[in-house]
């Protein structure tokens, strides 16, 4: 600390002197000029000048504060402060001159005063932007990135006191940790603004991000308000996310992993993703139901290698459980997460893999007389919505009939608990993919109400996944990186997103906490337009929208709606212990009645009775409408409802 101490001092020490020798030239040059149009001093005054605009001047710039910053970290605040401080000491030696004379040179003084201020600034932007730069290039590697801190709370002082201790350390490891140079920090509490932390001042508000990343010249951002209610932090990181430089987020506070003696707030530090920008915090889900629920059972995944079966593997693999088996069609996908649990666990945990089809009564029965499964998790569908609308036997032969076989036989061998993965999509559906998975809904509760059963059977629902197969934000990201327009299908298409962890751990928990028959729904917060999130995807890349990128909007596939939803009409709510988990009233189904058309549905798609199949699935599910009509009566409602808005905006109310 001294030692820093002693070289800001020599610092200053150089900068004053530089400053009093461009006073003493810009006296001379003042002089100079003048004695050529025959209005100069002699050479007695001009000394005398020289010494009252050197003392004063650096007097003035003492006080205005134009030593008391960093060379390189001038900016134009520091650049009014010399200004300041050199009409200060010129207006001092200004009275001194008329004490002493009794007659003050104006043109001298003008001239003189507008060259000092020149020279003193001009001289404070060609050593930064040339020495300095230059310097700090070579002492920092180029990962040491000027940052800009945004809040000011106890993450911010900590992440600083980490940086600080890093850059200290005599190790090269933790000096490698320390990639941040922080410049400024940005706090809405105005009360703040002016204070330092660890060095670093709070310059202004988060409406000023932009005009300090000019000014600061900031190459990344780094957001430390892992407490920041969701709204907030959503406007703020769209604020940051149109300035185009790379930001970095401090994770929330509750997935902060302090129990790790090695863990650091500055290790965890990462990139921001596009589920930052959702608009909502991050569920969070009781551990120790689900490692109640899971430790010492034999675990089967059906569709265990896709996006979501692969994730509910890697959860599962987390709470001791006795056996996993996964069961997959695809022996790629399942290949992939077998690899990846026995490069983490070894053998444990106890690991089986099996190739096979939820079509296959028969081989599926073969695996539960084998392995004698207590929980099942249902993941195996088929999902995409445009494909099941070209091929939409396959979605009710593998989403409708491969869920009856299953259930049916998890129901047969007395397995504790059946949890199937449904879809927001199920809702009112517009799709035969939808369509299939309400049925799938409506088995899960069918099998449910049969007299002795014994196994505890439930339904969890959720939005679109984030980053899972088919999704649209690989599509968006492939899109940017090979630099063609990012396609759109609709501009006032909005869905609700969570992330896989999300979705999987709604299911760990929903079958922990279920009784058998419920249907489980998270609160996703509010829809997100698909505009908008790919708008923010192509600024994380550094591009400007629609200028970088282009945004095309290529028109509603085959079955998609312009807005999904998660509960039906008749569906009511009702709450969990976990806040942001619901359970669905089931709406009532004739027992008889749906056994009769399930069985007519199976038989059509068996024999590939297009027509007949589709008519049967409008019979078992009567929400299932065409897309054009669901989103004709939509936009007829939003429309409505907006000028009904406008209307009211429009008419004073009389009391």
């Amino acid at each position: 600390m001294k030692n820093r101490l002693q070289k800001f001092q020599y610092r200053k020490a150089a900068l004053a002197i530089a400053d009093a020798f461009i006073i003493a030239v810009a006296d001379i040059i003042s002089n100079y000029v003048l004695l050529a149009l025959h209005d100069g001093i002699s050479h007695k005054q001009l000394s005398i000048s020289i010494v009252l605009s050197v003392i004063t001047c650096l007097g003035g710039l003492l006080i205005c504060g134009a030593y008391n910053k960093l060379w390189r970290y001038f900016n134009s605040k520091d650049y009014l402060s010399c200004v300041n401080g050199t009409l200060i000491g010129i207006t001092v030696s200004c009275i001194f001159t008329y004490i002493l004379k009794g007659e003050v040179p104006l043109r001298y003084v003008c001239l003189h005063t507008t060259l000092t201020i020149n020279g003193i600034c001009l001289f404070r932007f060609i050593f930064k932007r040339t020495f300095i730069d230059l310097t700090e290039a070579g002492r920092h590697e180029a990962k040491h990135k000027r940052t800009m801190m945004i809040g000011g709370g106890q993450a911010c002082k900590m992440l600083l006191s980490e940086i600080k201790n890093a850059k200290n350390s005599p190790y090269i490891e933790d000096k490698s940790t320390a990639v941040f140079d922080p410049v400024c920090i940005i706090d809405d509490d105005r009360k703040k603004i002016g204070t330092m932390i660890y060095q670093t001042q709070i310059v202004g508000t988060t409406a000023e991000i932009e005009k300090f990343i000019r000014e600061f010249e900031i190459e990344q951002i780094v957001f430390c308000i892992p407490s920041c209610l969701e709204d907030e932090r959503k406007r703020i990181l769209d604020i940051c996310s149109k300035t185009g430089l790379p930001i970095k987020v401090i994770p929330f506070l509750g997935n902060l992993l302090f129990d790790d003696a090695h863990t650091t707030l500055l290790g965890q530090v990462r990139d921001i993703r596009v589920e930052d920008l959702l608009g909502r915090d991050p569920i969070k889900f009781d551990n120790a139901d689900i490692k109640e629920f899971i430790s010492g059972k034999v675990c089967m995944v059906t569709g265990g290698g896709g996006s979501i079966g692969s994730e509910l593997v890697r959860q599962i693999a987390k709470y001791d459980p006795k056996q996993i088996i996964i069961v997959d069609i695809y022996e790629n996908n399942a290949y992939d997460i077998q690899q990846e649990l026995i490069e983490e666990y070894g053998k444990n945990p106890n690991l089986i893999v099996r190739i096979a089809s939820v079509r296959d009564y028969f081989r599926m029965n073969q695996l539960f007389n084998q392995f004698h499964p207590q929980v099942v998790f249902h993941a195996a569908a088929h999902k995409h919505v445009p494909l099941m609308e070209d091929s939409p036997m396959e979605a009710i032969k593998n989403n409708v009939i491969g869920t009856f076989n299953v259930a049916t036989l998890a129901q047969f061998h007395n397995v504790q608990k059946f949890v199937m993965i449904s879809t927001d999509k199920a809702v009112n559906p517009t799709n035969c993919m939808g369509a299939s998975k309400r049925c799938c809904e409506m088995i899960v509760q069918y099998l449910s109400k049969q007299p002795g059963c014994k196994t505890e059977f439930v339904t969890t629902r959720f939005g679109n996944v984030l980053g899972s197969n088919g999704s649209v934000i690989p599509k968006f990201k492939r899109q940017i990186e090979h630099g063609q327009p990012v396609t759109v299908t609709h501009p006032d298409i909005i869905r609700y997103f969570m992330t896989i962890p999300e979705a999987v751990s709604l299911v760990m928990e929903a079958a922990a906490i279920a009784h058998g028959g419920e249907i489980f729904v998270l609160d996703m917060g509010k829809p997100v337009r698909i505009v908008q999130l790919a708008e923010n995807l192509i600024r994380m890349y550094g591009k400007v929208p629609y200028k970088d990128v282009k945004i095309e909007f290529t028109g509603l596939r085959p079955g998609e709606k312009i807005k999904e939803e998660l509960l039906m009409n008749e569906e009511g709510l009702q709450k969990t212990k976990n806040k942001l988990i619901f359970i669905g009233r089931q709406i009532d189904i004739d027992a008889d009645t749906f056994i009769t058309q399930l069985r007519s549905l199976r038989d059509a798609a068996l024999e590939n009775n297009e027509a007949t199949a589709i008519r049967a699935l409008h019979e078992m599910v009567p929400t299932f409408v065409t897309p054009e009509e669901f989103n004709k009566k939509f936009i007829s409602t939003t429309a409505k409802a907006g000028s009904e808005e406008k209307k009211d905006e429009k008419v004073p109310v009389s009391v």
